[in-house]
């Protein structure tokens, strides 16, 4: 029998440090409970405190902490060429949030090139956004992901970031967000990603 060979990493990149909890934080739990590598990669933080919650997030989902200079032109080309991802998420081309849409078209635009060098990433994801909405209307409902087991892990790394309004906003919002989706399909929380064309591919599989 020919050995299969082990998945590729899991890759999110993100704009802020409690990013991943937010939009992603069930399925990386999900993820590494598998024992598939897992990369939370955000740009370095200039106060402390931030990176420290970020580091402390991402201990509690059980994934690697990667935080790169958002200043260098070809920060993101480096990332993805390091560590070959199998799938990536990032935010929407449309977010609200213009950090999310910058890193997002910076992110992108350096796929092309690092999948002919290395063949990955395999697929391509974006998350979930504030309320679900953006610049173009709702995110439309699409690779939704049961995160029932993992979403107790979720809230209690988004509840790392101390330095931000978890309990005021963040919080309610993720659970919310994660229930709505979670109803769509059937079950108590779930997390939603919509595939982005790889070389005018799109991922033929029914989950990340």
């Amino acid at each position: 029998m020919i050995a299969r060979p082990a998945p590729g990493p899991l890759l999110t990149v993100m704009a802020h440090p409690d990013d991943a909890e937010l939009w992603a934080g069930g399925t990386i739990a999900r993820y590494t409970a598998r024992g598939i590598p897992t990369i939370i990669a955000v740009p370095e933080h200039h106060d402390p405190v931030r990176n420290r919650e970020a580091a402390a997030g991402a201990a509690i989902l059980g994934a690697t902490l990667y935080q790169y200079d958002a200043t260098a032109p070809d920060a993101l080309a480096v990332l993805l060429r390091g560590t070959k991802p199998e799938i990536v998420i990032t935010h929407p081309l449309r977010d609200m949030h213009a950090d999310h849409r910058h890193l997002a078209e910076k992110l992108l635009a350096a796929v092309p090139d690092v999948v002919i060098a290395t063949g990955r990433p395999h697929r391509v994801y974006t998350c979930d956004t504030y309320n679900s909405l953006t610049l173009d209307g709702p995110v439309p409902a699409h690779t939704t992901l049961d995160v029932t087991d993992t979403q107790p892990v979720k809230m209690r790394a988004l509840t790392a970031h101390r330095s931000q309004p978890v309990d005021t906003h963040f919080a309610r919002m993720a659970a919310t967000l994660s229930r709505l989706w979670g109803a769509r399909i059937g079950t108590s929380y779930a997390e939603n990603f919509v595939p982005v064309p790889v070389l005018g591919r799109l991922p033929a599989a029914s989950g990340l």
